[in-house]
C-alpha cells in the first residue's frame, strides 16, 4: 500500500478544504486521471492520481480540511511514477503535478511547481527556457528571469566600503531584527490615526500615566485588542488581564520590557514600575521573563519626536498604540480658530482577527480618556 500526503500547492499555504472526490474505494486508477478538488485560500485546484493502482482508502470527506503534509488516499499495487516536493526548490515530476488537466507532449517538461504556476500566470513558455537546477529542472529564477521581473534569491552579502565599518547586529538590536521580521512575516497590520485635544488637561501630568490609563478603558470598552492571535489554531485568546510592553530607547538599541497587570496598580505602583522597567533597560539588566507575554504594547515615541507612524504588532499579541509628540496645533472652536495642544495617535493592529470597528472604537476610547481634564 502507497499512501500519498496532500503536497504543498505551491503557495505556502498549511491546508486546504475536499471539494469533491473524483475516485472511490476500490476504483483501479491510472496516472494524471482527475483525483480530488481541492480549496486553499487562493484558489481551486485538482489534483490528479499521482500512482496507477487501486484505491484503497480516501483520508477525508467533502468538506474536511486536511493539513499539508497529512495523508490523502491510499493506493494498492501502485507504482510511483513522481515525488512530491517538500519545498519549492524540490521537482515534482510532470505525472504528479497539480494543475487543471491539459493535453501534454512526450517531452515532459520538469520544472518545480512554483515555477510552472508562475509561468502560466505570465505567459511564459516553459518549453523556452533551459532549467538551471539539476539535469535541466525549471526552477523559479529561471522563469523570473525569462519575464525580465528579476531575481527571487536572497542578496549577495553587500560589499563593504573602504571608509566603512561592517558591524553585526547583536544583542537588543538582534532581538529587535527578529521581532520585526516576525512581525512582517506573521501580521496583516493596518494602522488608523487621530488626535487626542488634551488642552483641557489642568496640569502637564505624566503623559505615559495617562495613556496607560486610556489604554485600560479602551481594554474595557473594547477587550478585543488585549489579546494573541493563534494562526495555528486560527483563533484569538481574550485576556482579562493587561501586561503592556512598553518600547524603551537605549544606546544599545530598542528594549520592550513588560508592565505586568496595569489594570490592578495604583499610579504610583505604575510610576515606580515604569521608572525599574526604564532603568534596568539602560542598565542592560532587564530579565527575560520581563520581556514575554506581553498582551498589548505602547510606543511613547513622540518623546523624541514624530507625528505619527505605522508601529509594528509584535505576535501573538494583536494590537500597539503609538503616541506622537504633543504640540499646539490650529483648531476651530466656536467658530473661533484657537491653539489647542494636541496627541497625535496611530493605533496598528492585526486585521486577520480585529476589525476595523473593533480598532476604530478602541481608538476613540482612548481619546475620550485622553480628553478628560484630569
Amino acid at each position: 500500500m502507497t499512501t500519498f500526503k496532500l503536497p504543498d500547492l505551491g503557495e505556502g499555504l498549511a491546508e486546504a478544504e475536499i471539494l469533491e472526490w473524483h475516485v472511490k474505494v476500490g476504483d483501479r486508477v491510472i496516472v494524471d486521471q482527475p483525483m480530488v478538488s481541492v480549496e486553499t485560500a487562493k484558489a481551486v485546484v485538482e489534483v490528479p492520481v499521482p500512482f496507477s493502482g487501486t484505491v484503497s482508502a480516501l483520508h477525508g470527506a467533502v468538506g474536511d480540511i486536511v493539513a499539508t503534509g497529512a495523508p490523502l488516499i491510499d493506493f494498492d499495487s501502485g507504482t510511483v511514477v513522481g515525488r512530491m516536493p517538500v519545498g519549492i526548490e524540490e521537482e515534482w515530476v510532470d505525472a504528479a503535478v497539480v494543475a487543471p488537466p491539459r493535453a501534454r507532449d512526450d517531452s515532459r517538461i520538469r520544472a518545480v511547481p512554483v515555477a510552472r504556476a508562475l509561468a502560466k500566470r505570465l505567459g511564459v513558455d516553459l518549453s523556452s527556457l533551459t532549467g538551471s537546477g539539476a539535469d535541466g529542472l525549471i526552477r523559479l529564477d529561471d522563469v523570473l528571469a525569462q519575464a525580465n521581473i528579476g531575481s527571487s534569491r536572497t542578496p549577495a552579502a553587500l560589499a563593504v566600503p573602504a571608509d566603512a565599518t561592517a558591524e553585526p547586529l547583536r544583542g537588543a538590536r538582534r532581538a529587535m531584527a527578529h521581532s520585526m521580521s516576525q512581525s512582517r512575516d506573521q501580521v496583516a497590520v493596518s494602522t488608523v490615526c487621530d488626535d487626542a485635544d488634551i488642552h483641557a488637561w489642568t496640569s502637564r501630568g505624566d503623559y505615559m500615566l495617562r495613556l496607560i490609563r486610556a489604554l485600560i478603558a479602551a481594554c474595557t470598552a473594547e477587550p478585543a485588542l488585549n489579546a494573541w492571535y493563534d494562526a495555528s489554531m486560527l483563533s484569538r485568546i481574550l485576556h482579562t488581564h493587561i501586561d503592556l510592553a512598553i518600547a524603551v530607547d537605549t544606546p544599545g538599541g530598542l528594549i520592550v520590557p513588560v508592565l505586568r497587570d496595569i489594570r490592578g496598580k495604583s499610579p504610583e505602583a505604575l510610576r515606580a514600575a515604569i521608572a525599574a522597567q526604564k532603568s534596568a533597560a539602560h542598565q542592560r539588566s532587564t530579565s527575560a521573563d520581563d520581556l514575554r507575554d506581553f498582551t498589548l504594547m505602547l510606543s511613547n515615541f513622540g518623546t523624541l519626536a514624530g507625528r505619527y507612524g505605522i508601529p509594528l504588532v509584535v505576535p501573538p499579541a494583536v494590537a500597539i498604540l503609538g503616541a506622537g509628540k504633543v504640540r499646539e496645533d490650529a483648531v476651530v472652536v466656536g467658530g473661533a480658530v484657537v491653539a489647542h495642544r494636541r496627541m497625535p495617535l496611530s493605533l496598528s493592529f492585526d486585521h486577520r482577527c480585529i476589525t476595523g470597528g473593533e480598532a476604530c472604537r478602541f481608538l476613540a476610547t482612548v481619546i475620550t480618556d485622553l480628553e478628560r481634564p484630569a
